[in-house]
């Protein structure tokens, strides 16, 4: 049993929520609409069991001990549906050109040949190692709770199994995302994980604002995806493969490319960068996030905090071999990491729609990530595992305690009326207490409170881009501006997550009209705000500390050898100074009573320059979505009054000529006999002439 279940668990991940799917779209709406929800949970519940059992049974036998010359691999042909593994290679090169240990191996499973044309071969396979592991449990234990929550959230809805078919096809596609065995595979179900998105934002189609935040989410990924496919086809092109395996678990194709012609990985990386800023909502591409917001509130938990726009930090750490050899493409990402988390702190610090409030401090924390995730530039072969383990780090902790931030704002906003802006309601800790302490513990683990979950993955990111700055590198001034923005990012997080905490359950308590007696989330509600809030208090320091995230995270294969990277407890307590400072200047302005302004309050400069998130909507709005709108319109009547005209006049020409013989082909039986007796009249005139001549 166990052996079949080895070999086939890597396929029941993402099988269990597509059937599913299938299921409610063939039968949610014969069967009973309001239980759609039952097949998604049992689904997701498969799915989450399955994905444990690969991270704690099935991966860890391909791992291997640094420096050991033991090698005990699985055994298994590339076969369609059979595992495969990468050969063992005892002293591999590592993409500096030192010799080193190959940390573990990939396991793969062949579902069918896709296509195969010309050199290019492209199998739909699924791989598994470290890191997609580790992907695969977040994805699905958040999708479970949220799936849950949701159950009772959407509970009366009319699309009630529309909604669920659509987030059952988005796990699916997610987790084959994370599954992608090739780049080709990957941005398959990148543009999936897109559409699912779109799907999920306009659910509330009739609602203008809904309709309209999903095109701008589906266009302006779209900017980012084309860049995306162009790296995809310069990895070919320049490799003659799109396999993983064959690309980062054997650094040969790599290292020779590397001495032959370096620059072409940083055109390749920041192509495939490109789409990550697309998908994880970076600068400049971040604006469609927060209008996201439109959709319901579980959707923002699941795809719009926890899952979706984490796919670009992994599509980046995935790429790490490539990354490695591209220092200035690395720069690049830290760098616009950094300014994204400053525009999108700065932006939420005015906010009065407490999910806004979320979906800027979401955009703020994946810079985080990204931040890290570039540091490698200064010290390529120390610096850049660390970048990647703190980032990917920071993305599991994230995801718990900004999900049950995101759903316990739901519960809020269930609870008044679907009112969600803070100037309408205040002081809700004794109506809502269920709500009020899951909150409280995902806003203390967003700020960096100590030995939550944030404080641990938070500090790492604050540690390795000051250790970036003290390097020879010449791009050490960089990540010192990049350290003070991550310092000041961290400050403005404390201060906003706690702004919108008191203005939200402290002061006197006011509720939206037409709202007197506030219920609390339900059973089906509060049981995932409890187990997500204990996450966001717990996952951290359980895998931080421990370095148990950090020591699996290093099997991943292609991720360069590097030493452990040991506790600053100077940074430490600095984040700690930041975090209280930020907290106490947040009660200090609104901890004390005070109330959000009225809605109709006038705004500082600073204060509406924040609000309008520094106009950058209406700047893209007069740079760029005007100017496209002028151009459309002169093509519109070049079309309309020159081209048109050209092919009506062509038209007519064949018109005209029948005109002409339409008098000839009347229907008239008395006109057709008396055209016949004309032409036998010439014809006999014809033959009397012939004859007689």
């Amino acid at each position: 049993m166990f052996d079949w279940l080895n070999q086939n668990v890597i396929w029941m991940i993402p099988a269990a929520p597509l059937a599913a799917c299938l299921w409610i779209v063939l039968f949610g709406q014969f069967a009973r609409r309001q239980a759609a929800h039952r097949s998604l949970v049992l689904g997701m519940f498969v799915s989450l069991l399955s994905a444990l059992y690969l991270l704690l049974a099935v991966v860890p036998t391909t791992f291997v001990e640094h420096g050991s010359d033991d090698h005990a691999a699985q055994t298994g042909d590339h076969a369609e549906g059979e595992h495969a593994d990468s050969p063992p290679a005892d002293a591999l090169a590592s993409g500096t050109g030192e010799e080193h240990t190959a940390p573990a191996r990939s396991i793969t499973f062949t579902v069918y040949q896709w296509f195969r044309v010309g050199t290019m071969d492209v199998p739909v396979t699924l791989r598994a190692d470290a890191m997609s592991a580790l992907m695969l449990v977040m994805v699905t234990s958040v999708s479970l709770l949220v799936a849950i929550f949701a159950s009772s959230y959407m509970h009366g809805d009319p699309g009630y199994p529309r909604f669920f078919a659509s987030m059952s096809l988005f796990v699916f596609s997610m987790c084959m995302l994370v599954l992608a065995g090739n780049f080709l595979l990957m941005f398959v179900f990148w543009e999936a994980v897109g559409l699912c998105s779109y799907l999920l934002i306009g659910f509330w189609f009739k609602k203008p604002s809904a309709a309209a935040a999903a095109k701008k989410a589906f266009v302006v990924n779209r900017i980012g995806d084309f860049g995306f496919i162009l790296g995809v086809f310069l990895t070919w092109t320049t490799f003659g493969t799109l396999d993983f395996q064959k690309l980062f678990e054997d650094p040969t194709l790599i290292n020779a490319m590397a001495a032959k012609n370096p620059e072409i990985f940083t055109t390749i990386c920041l192509l495939l960068f490109v789409g990550a800023i697309g998908k994880s909502a970076q600068f400049p591409l971040h604006v469609w996030l927060p209008d996201a917001m439109e959709g319901p509130t579980p959707v923002s938990a699941l795809i719009h905090a926890a899952t979706m726009v984490t796919a670009g930090v992994y599509l980046v750490a995935r790429c790490s071999p490539f990354f490695e050899h591209a220092p200035l493409a690395q720069v690049v990402v830290s760098s616009v990491g950094a300014a994204t988390a400053l525009i999108a702190a700065i932006t939420a610090l005015t906010q009065y729609d407490l999910k806004r409030v979320l979906a800027y401090s979401t955009v703020s924390q994946l810079g985080y990530m990204f931040m890290a995730l570039g540091a490698g530039a200064a010290d390529s072969h120390h610096l850049m595992q660390h970048g990647v383990t703190f980032a990917m780090f920071h993305m599991f902790t994230h995801a718990y305690f900004k999900a049950v931030l995101f759903l316990a704002a739901g519960s809020v906003m269930h609870a008044m009326g679907d009112v969600i802006d803070m100037r309408h309601f205040s002081g809700l800790k004794k109506s809502l207490p269920i709500t009020h302490r899951t909150f409280l513990c995902g806003a203390l683990a967003l700020a960096g409170f100590p030995l939550l979950s944030g404080f641990w993955s938070k500090d790492e990111i604050i540690s390795v881009l000051f250790a970036a700055s003290r390097t020879d590198s010449p791009y050490a001034t960089v990540y010192l501006a990049i350290w003070c923005v991550a310092l000041l990012v961290s400050l403005m997080t404390a201060f906003y997550t706690f702004r919108a905490y008191f203005l939200t359950f402290h002061g006197p308590e006011r509720f939206p009209d037409g709202v007197h007696h506030p219920h609390d989330a339900p059973p089906a509600m509060a049981g995932p705000l409890y187990l997500l809030a204990l996450g966001a208090l717990v996952v951290g320091i359980a895998v931080g500390p421990t370095h148990l995230y950090a020591h699996y995270l290093h099997q991943t294969p292609g991720l360069p050898e590097a030493p452990a990277h040991p506790l600053d407890f100077v940074m430490m307590g600095l984040s700690t100074l930041i975090a209280f400072a930020g907290i106490g200047t947040a009660y200090a302005v609104y901890g004390r009573g005070a109330t959000a302004p009225a809605p109709d309050a006038p705004l500082s400069p600073f204060a509406a320059l924040s609000y309008h998130g520094l106009y950058l909507d209406q700047l893209y709005l007069a740079l760029v979505v005007r100017p496209l709108q002028g151009v459309a319109r002169l093509s519109e009547a070049f079309d309309k009054h020159l081209i048109d005209p050209i092919v009506d006049g062509v038209a007519l020409i064949p018109a005209l000529l029948g005109a002409v013989l339409r008098p000839f082909q009347n229907g008239s039986i008395q006109h057709y006999a008396f055209v016949m007796l004309l032409g036998l009249a010439a014809c006999l005139l014809w033959m009397v002439q012939t004859f007689a001549g």
